[in-house]
This record gives C-alpha cells, sequence and structure tokens, in this order.
C-alpha cells in the first residue's frame, strides 16, 4: 500500500513574515487546486509529525534564513533532507533558496547586514551569494524591482515559456558558478541579464533545479510566485499577484510604480514560467489558473416551523444595531443579518440572466487579491417561514436534504434529538468549523445537532497542521454537540470523535439497498480510507476534527467532517468506487447526520461498550498492525484495540521474533500522530 502525496506544505516558522507566507499559499494554490492542498506548517511540525509521506513538495518562501537555521537546524533539516533523498521535492523562494544552498554569503563586509555560514540542507552543492542587487532594506521596497530573467528552456516543458520575462526581486542571490556543477545535477533555469553587484563567477544563474537522491529542488532568488514583503502602506492590499488594480504606484519609495508596471505587463509570463518549475519537479499543475473564490452570503434555516425564528431569538442578546443594521459581532467573525426580502429580487434578477453566484465582495478585481477572509464581514439570510429555493443556493437543494433527513429519522431508532433540524449552508464559506467553534457567543446559544455545512471551503481546519483539500464535490458540515460533564464518567467527550468515523462508514453503507459493501475503512483516530479502484491501493477520501470547549455544566463540541463525495481530485471519491448510483451530497448528509444522532443516542445511555467495539474494529484498518514506536526507543508493538473508558490505543510489545513480551502501552490520539502507512507512532509535542 502506498499514500497519495496531495499536500503541498508551505513553511510558516520562525524566520518567514505573514506576507510572504501568505502570499505564496495564495499563489500555489491558484496554480495546483484541486489536485493539491496547499497548506501552512510551523517548524514544530517539520520536526514531529508525520507530513513525509502525504507530502508532493515542501515550500520555503522568502523571509529571513537565520530564523530557520535557528528552528530546524540538526533534527528538522535532517528530515526534510531524507524526504528529498527519498523522493520528494523542495521549493525555496529568496531566503528559501539561500537556506536551500551548501553555503550563504549574504551582503558579505557589511557589519549591519551580514549573514555568512554553512547550511545544512546543502541541496545546491556551491554558495548562493548576495545582494544581487544593491539597495535592499528588511520589511520595504526600497531595494524591490523587476529583474530581468532569461529562461533556459532546455530543462523546462516547452510550448509556452518566454525567452526573458521580469519578476520580482528584493534581496535574492546568485548561485556562484553554477555551469560549473551540472555533472552534480544542477541545472539552470533562469539567469539575470544585468550586471550583478557581486561575484557571481561562471554563469549568473537565478533559477536552479537540483537532482538529489531520488528527489530534486529549485530554488529561485527571485520571486516568480511573486511575493512581496509588503511595506506599512501597502498591508491592506495583500497581493497575491502584480496585477495593476492590486498596487499603490503612488506610494513613498521612488520608481515602484514602474516596478509595478513593469511585473503587471510581464505577469502571464512569470505564471508560466512558475508552472514549467512545478511541472519540472513532478506535480500536476491546473491548465487554468484558479482563482479564489470570494465568500457568498449564508443561509439559515430550518425544518422545523419558527426554527430559524427560534434561533433567531436566542442570538438577539448578542446583535448589535448599527445605521439601522442588525450585526453579530463575535470572536473570530461578525455577522450582518440580511432579512431575505432585502435581496430577493437582485437575485432573481441574476437568475434569470444567469449570474447564480451571491459573493458578497465587491466585483471585478477583488479575485487577484488575497483577503483576509475573518475580516470580512459575513451575510446571513435568515429563512423564517421556508428554506431558500434552488435558485437561491443551486449548489445545495435545501428540500431535497430535509426530505431525505425526514425520510431517515423514520428509519432510524433512537434519531430523534433534532440533528440536522436546523442548518446553516454557504456556498463558499472560510471553514464551517471556524465559524462554529471559534464564534462562542454564538456557539453557546445554539441548540444540539445545529450543522453549518457549505459547497466550498477556503480555509477548511484539520487535525494538527492538517488542513483538508475542500473543493467543489466533497462535503463538508460541522455539527454541535452539547455534552453534559455528568456522562463524563462512563461516556466521556473523547468518544465524539469515534462516534463520527463510525457514523460516516455506518452511513455510506446504509445510504440505500447495495452500498453495505463499499471499501470505506477507519484509521485511527479519525480519518476515512477507501481502496481506490485504479490503483487498489488505500487513499484518504476523508477526515474529522473535533474541538470542545468546557462551559459550565457541558462541554460544546463541535464535530467537523470532510468527505470526498462527487470529486475526483485529489485523490479519490466516493462515487469515483462505483456505487449503484451515485451518491448526492444533500442525501449522503442527511443519512451521516441521522447515523451520528443514534449512535450518540446510544452512547450516553450506555457508553463505549461491547456493541460500538465490535462496530468500530469491524470497519478499522490496524487489527493486529505491527507499529513502531518513536517515543520508546523505536520499539516493536502490535496493535490491540482501543480502551473503552478513555479511547486510548493499546499496544502490546514485541520481543524475539515477534513474540510478546507481556509489556503493554496506551497512546492517547491527541499526543501522538499514526504514519498508517509506515507503521509508526510518534509522540507528538
Amino acid at each position: 500500500m502506498a499514500t497519495t502525496r496531495m499536500n503541498v506544505l508551505v513553511y510558516s516558522g520562525n524566520g518567514c513574515t505573514v506576507e510572504a507566507v501568505r502570499h505564496c499559499v495564495y499563489s500555489l494554490r491558484r496554480l495546483l487546486s484541486p489536485n493539491y492542498a496547499v497548506i501552512s506548517v510551523d517548524g514544530n511540525a517539520i520536526i514531529k509529525e508525520p507530513w513525509t509521506a502525504s507530502c508532493a513538495l515542501l515550500v520555503f518562501p522568502g523571509g529571513a534564513d537565520l530564523g530557520y537555521c535557528r528552528t530546524l537546524n540538526g533534527e528538522g533539516n535532517r528530515r526534510i533532507s531524507q524526504y528529498v533523498e527519498r523522493g520528494g521535492s523542495y521549493m525555496g523562494f529568496c531566503a528559501g533558496a539561500y537556506y536551500g544552498s551548501k553555503r550563504c554569503e549574504f551582503e558579505e563586509g557589511n557589519k549591519k547586514l551580514e549573514v555568512v555560514g554553512d547550511r545544512e540542507l546543502a541541496f545546491y552543492p556551491g554558495i548562493c551569494r548576495g545582494l544581487a542587487f544593491p539597495g535592499f532594506v528588511y520589511h520595504s521596497e526600497e531595494g524591490a524591482r523587476a529583474v530581468e530573467l532569461k529562461v533556459s528552456k532546455t530543462g523546462l516543458t516547452k510550448g509556452y515559456l518566454p525567452d526573458v520575462f521580469r519578476s520580482y526581486y528584493n534581496g535574492g542571490g546568485v548561485f556562484v558558478d553554477a555551469p560549473k556543477f551540472q555533472e552534480k545535477g544542477v541545472e539552470i533555469l533562469a539567469s539575470y541579464t544585468q550586471d550583478l553587484k557581486v561575484d557571481s563567477g561562471k554563469g549568473a544563474a537565478a533559477v536552479v533545479f537540483c537532482k538529489v537522491g531520488n528527489g530534486a529542488t529549485v530554488l529561485s532568488s527571485p520571486h516568480p510566485e511573486c511575493v512581496a514583503e509588503l511595506p506599512i502602506w501597502a498591508s491592506r492590499l495583500l497581493l497575491a499577484r502584480f496585477a495593476a488594480v492590486n498596487l499603490d504606484r503612488e506610494s513613498d519609495v521612488e520608481g515602484y510604480g514602474k516596478v509595478v508596471q513593469a511585473l503587471v505587463e510581464d505577469d502571464k509570463h512569470r505564471t508560466d514560467f512558475l508552472k514549467a518549475c512545478l511541472l519540472k519537479l513532478g506535480l500536476r499543475v491546473s491548465q487554468e489558473t484558479t482563482a479564489v473564490p470570494s465568500l457568498s452570503r449564508l443561509h439559515l434555516s430550518s425544518m422545523l416551523p419558527n426554527g430559524a425564528l427560534e434561533i433567531l431569538a436566542g442570538l438577539q442578546e448578542i446583535v448589535s444595531i448599527a445605521d439601522g443594521e442588525e450585526y453579530i459581532k463575535d470572536e473570530n467573525d461578525t455577522f450582518h443579518l440580511e432579512k431575505p426580502s432585502a435581496w430577493s429580487l437582485g437575485s432573481l434578477s441574476k437568475s434569470l440572466t444567469g449570474e447564480t453566484s451571491e459573493k458578497t465582495d465587491d466585483d471585478g478585481d477583488d479575485e487577484d487579491r488575497i483577503i483576509d477572509f475573518n475580516s470580512v464581514v459575513k451575510r446571513l439570510v435568515v429563512h423564517e417561514k421556508e428554506p431558500p429555493a434552488s435558485k437561491e443556493t443551486p449548489y445545495f437543494n435545501h428540500d431535497a436534504f430535509y426530505a431525505n433527513l425526514k425520510y431517515y429519522e423514520s428509519k432510524t431508532q433512537e434519531a430523534k434529538n433534532g440533528f440536522g433540524n436546523n442548518i446553516l449552508y454557504g456556498e463558499v464559506v472560510t471553514s464551517t468549523n471556524t465559524m462554529l467553534e471559534k464564534n462562542t457567543e454564538i456557539l453557546r446559544r445554539l441548540p444540539a445537532g445545529f450543522t453549518a455545512t457549505a459547497t466550498v471551503q477556503v480555509a477548511g481546519r484539520g487535525r494538527g497542521s492538517n488542513v483538508w483539500v475542500s473543493p467543489a464535490g466533497s462535503l463538508m458540515f460541522s455539527t454541535v454537540i452539547r455534552h453534559p460533564v455528568s456522562l463524563t464518567s462512563h461516556a466521556p467527550v473523547v468518544f465524539l470523535q469515534y462516534l463520527a468515523a463510525l457514523a460516516i462508514v455506518e452511513g455510506i453503507k446504509t445510504y440505500d439497498v447495495g452500498y453495505k459493501d463499499m471499501p470505506i475503512k477507519l484509521k485511527w483516530p479519525n480519518d476515512i480510507y477507501a481502496v481506490d479502484p485504479s490503483s487498489k491501493s488505500l487513499v484518504k477520501i476523508g477526515g474529522i476534527l473535533v474541538n470542545s470547549h468546557y462551559d459550565s455544566s457541558e462541554f460544546l463540541s463541535v464535530i467537523g467532517i470532510g468527505l470526498n463525495t462527487t470529486n475526483a481530485a485529489p485523490t479519490t471519491s466516493l462515487n469515483a468506487l462505483k456505487p449503484p448510483s451515485p451518491f448526492t451530497l444533500e442525501k449522503l448528509l442527511a443519512r451521516i447526520l441521522t447515523t451520528l444522532s443514534a449512535l450518540y443516542s446510544k452512547f450516553v445511555r450506555t457508553g463505549f461498550d461491547k456493541s460500538f467495539e465490535q462496530m468500530y474494529y469491524k470497519h478499522w484498518l490496524h487489527t493486529d498492525q505491527i507499529v513502531t514506536l518513536e517515543a520508546e526507543g523505536e520499539a516493536r508493538a502490535r496493535i490491540k484495540g482501543i480502551t473503552r473508558d478513555w479511547g486510548l490505543l493499546v499496544v502490546e510489545e514485541l520481543g524475539w521474533e515477534d513474540r510478546a513480551t507481556g509489556k503493554t502501552w496506551t497512546l492517547q490520539s491527541d499526543s501522538n500522530s499514526f504514519d498508517f502507512f509506515k507503521g509508526l507512532v510518534k509522540r507528538k509535542i
């Protein structure tokens, strides 16, 4: 069995700036979606978590590479080097390129700026020397320029590459004597055409490809991904690329407007070059550049008469009024309460002209900007009498959902506690989990079973450093559970993640007649796997995230679920498994919610009893699996199950010829990471 490499990880730890990371993530998402999840990770995740098996590309953005050294020298760099040598890919921009070279020589002799020393990764076997061009000032555009690069087409995909293009530069170096390292697997992808400030030896290499063991790296001193270290005056722009609408040509930096204009003119060439570099590293690049969509309106509705009004009434004490409009301002988000009558005529007009999208951000060029989605006011429409019509929410049929929910409730014992009766839907949202879990004033006032769902998430959350890819076609939702503290002795809240996993698998297998043999399995503690019909290997198709707040006499828990249903990328989906008939998102959501409702009702009465245990083992992947315990000196052990009191993983030590020694360990899910395909249990710090 082999895992699918679907994550592109962008380092966001010590040494990086927030702007650099956000621009890098945004640009890569535009080129790689929906084939990969482009997410940020910190140094702790690189050192401690099992990221290598699922990582297609590790990216180090601009910043200051001494910070990278302080965090990752030693174990972190050892893991990065091993990852690349065993077939992984690394891409470094500016500081990330210095960091990936054998030696960094930055402003040698300049007492204020000098950074000189060997680097552990040494992907480029020589020196990266800077400044290539003068004028650099930290956290400023003083030294920014549009440098001209000559493309070496011999090593890149031909057909659409320019001969030369201009790219953003601010502080990068030159790869000294790059042509001399050809026999060591170095290829020059682009060179500077202008005179340099430092001695570059032979050649003037600006971007290089380095073969490292079974893997490869691309190191770029300029910024073809167009990440800018923005000054304060431009901090609100947070650009994804240098489009004319995004940059302030009237900045205080002399000549900066001309830099912007040059970058605007060569934007397509820059994008084509970056695509070619990604293809060189073996990634699947989208043919069309994908824009991150704007947020849509949110729709609150209920299956119950006056259900939406009752929820709104419960929120009234946290509603504020400004300019005659109602708002709820919570810890993470601000919501503007709208009545359907305030927008329905405009929505109808758009639907009649074929414009079904109802985005909340300004039209036009906003899609070229990186938006701080947390600061965007979310528009919330309360449907007091009936659910929204299909024209209002063309990608989610509320009538179909509520009809299936009612049907499944009538057929499912104990599914009578209202899970799914009230839903919040948005075509494009930040994260269903964030909207509920991070807005605690609202969360405290929501009924048990309240569910938020969406068609697309632009900032989905996963366990630890993970983020689940959330393109259209994924079933993504979050459900509120109010779990009494008084139940802790026999029904601990930690089991909610196991109940959610069971609800997904059981919900799929009882979706309708003929679905019971769907090849779906559980990976401890909270992942869903399927047998890929093309490769016959196990691939991840879903994940679970549970967050809980203690509030007086109960735990306020939010269960977040993401499940590839109709979308083939980035791994596979339920509909690719050839079910009797295709799954629909509305019907599957109704089935999983009613299954979760029934399981939770039973759990409250019995705890995680023998019947739950048997059900869980029937679906999980780990019966008698042999693993290595990193935190126990690489001891070999066999998985025996989970405890019924606190849901801990039980493993038994193996000795000579894999015979049991009698020693056992119990491992907590929040303290350990499980790399199933390597049989490795790691301790998380």
